[in-house]
């Protein structure tokens, strides 16, 4: 062999190596977004479930509550918001605008709905239905079913981001546009105390 065919040799040996490495981290990072993107869909799961049960619970309080009508109202409303901006982030959930979006709208339900529950305590009758307690159980199931697949939604966009920031496969992450994942974090104090709801 001539030296020349051996370092021709070596050359597309080393093109080979660094092909299949390249080849291999953006695997890797379509994986991860894969990953983060499921984690996400098992979010979208609870919040239509928690979207069904809202107008239920509406609807069983209002024969009570006929003096609370802006509650009413505003709960309606929020949820309303709440599932166009969730509508947005299943479409892209690497999208931070549609993410804030989705977080600051769930905030606000979070919020009426906390109201609609402490006003739930000054009507006795509508406590003792039995309506609202298995619809209020159903709630707080699925919120609670909610903050787990939110957690391993976080968990799933921090092992992808780490992917992607980590040297040398953030070359490849630039290289082909692959985006920050956002985390879905509670963006306001009040929205980490969980209403309280007695019956």
């Amino acid at each position: 062999m001539t030296p020349a065919l051996i370092t021709l040799a070596v050359l597309a040996g080393i093109a080979l190596i660094i092909g299949l490495w390249v080849m291999g981290a953006y695997n890797g990072l379509v994986a991860l977004r894969n990953r983060f993107k499921n984690a996400f869909a098992q979010i979208d799961v609870q919040l239509k479930r928690r979207y069904d049960l809202i107008p239920n619970l509406v609807e069983t309080a209002k024969g009570y509550m006929k003096h609370e009508r802006e509650t009413l109202e505003a709960v309606i409303s929020a949820r309303a918001d709440a599932q166009k901006c969730e509508v947005n982030v299943n479409a892209d959930p690497s999208d931070p605008a549609a993410m804030a979006a989705l977080m600051k709208a769930e905030g606000q339900l979070g919020g009426v709905l906390g109201k609609l529950m402490m006003l739930t305590e000054n009507y006795p009758d509508l406590k003792a239905n039995q309506n609202m307690m298995q619809l209020t159980e159903e709630l707080t199931s699925t919120e609670n079913k909610v903050s787990f697949a939110r957690q391993a939604y976080n968990d799933s966009v921090m092992v992808y981001n780490t992917g992607r920031e980590t040297f040398p496969t953030n070359v490849i992450a630039g290289m082909f546009s692959f985006k920050e994942a956002v985390l879905f974090e509670i963006q306001e104090e009040s929205e980490r105390k969980a209403p309280s709801v007695k019956f």
